[in-house]
């Protein structure tokens, strides 16, 4: 954790991050390198609007809309994630959560479309925007050009950033199933623990790995953060 002294030479580099902290977790390096981003996608206008209920139902339609083409992608790059996990363990944990996407995660996003009335064909065949577009090839090469650690490197920014607001915003839930349940989605504890998880699985090979791939990582993790908050704002513009 940053204490507001730290100086950008002393996160260049997680050799440099390591040498100033004793328990030093290569993802809070990468999250401290994603400032100011991280900071303005966790506290994004959207995500405050969902949890106090006050979001307008057309910007949640096209949040939902564009998420739920993000989410096909999603689950290929989950896919190759299991494909790449370095034991039977981790590839059992990733299938469980792509049990959790396809099942639990589909019959939201299928009941919330037929409650805000979005029309099959726009759930279907949506025009995405550019940020969505951007979103969707970095997750495409992050997982087919790189390793387990590069497909972490944007995985675990994309399930993080979702548990740091939706936590802050669980006390109190709004009526509406739409927000109500995105914000039990990713607030639960079986998420707390699978978003726990992946941090760890990126904290045990993001060390082992030579500098500059770690530096690939760190701007994989930034891009993917940098890009939650557009796809944020983008729900308002489109």
């Amino acid at each position: 954790m940053t204490d507001g002294t730290d100086s950008p030479d002393r996160l260049d580099t997680y050799a440099a991050y390591a040498a100033e902290h004793d328990d030093a977790r290569f993802t809070d390096w990468l999250r401290e390198r994603s400032e100011p981003a991280w900071t303005d996608a966790t506290t994004h206008r959207f995500t405050q609007q969902l949890g106090a209920g006050t979001l307008d139902t057309e910007v949640m339609s096209e949040y939902l809309v564009e998420d739920y083409a993000f989410v096909g992608t999603l689950v290929g790059v989950f896919a190759q994630a299991v494909d790449q996990a370095p034991s039977m363990a981790e590839k059992r944990r990733l299938i469980e959560f792509l049990d959790v996407i396809t099942d639990d995660e589909n019959s939201y996003f299928e009941r919330s479309f037929d409650a805000l009335g979005v029309p099959a064909d726009r759930r279907t065949d949506p025009a995405l925007t550019e940020t969505t577009d951007a979103m969707v090839d970095l997750l495409g090469a992050a997982a087919n050009q790189g390793g387990y650690a590069e497909t972490l490197a944007v995985l675990v920014p994309a399930e993080w950033v979702y548990l740091e607001w939706a936590q802050r915003e669980a006390d109190e839930r709004p009526d509406a199933f739409y927000f109500d349940e995105w914000i039990g989605l990713h607030a639960n504890p079986g998420f707390v623990s699978f978003v726990a998880w992946l941090r760890e699985q990126l904290d045990r090979v993001g060390p082992t790995l030579p500098a500059r791939q770690q530096a690939r990582v760190a701007r994989l993790f930034e891009r993917t953060v940098s890009l939650e908050v557009d796809f944020f704002e983008a729900a308002y513009t489109a």
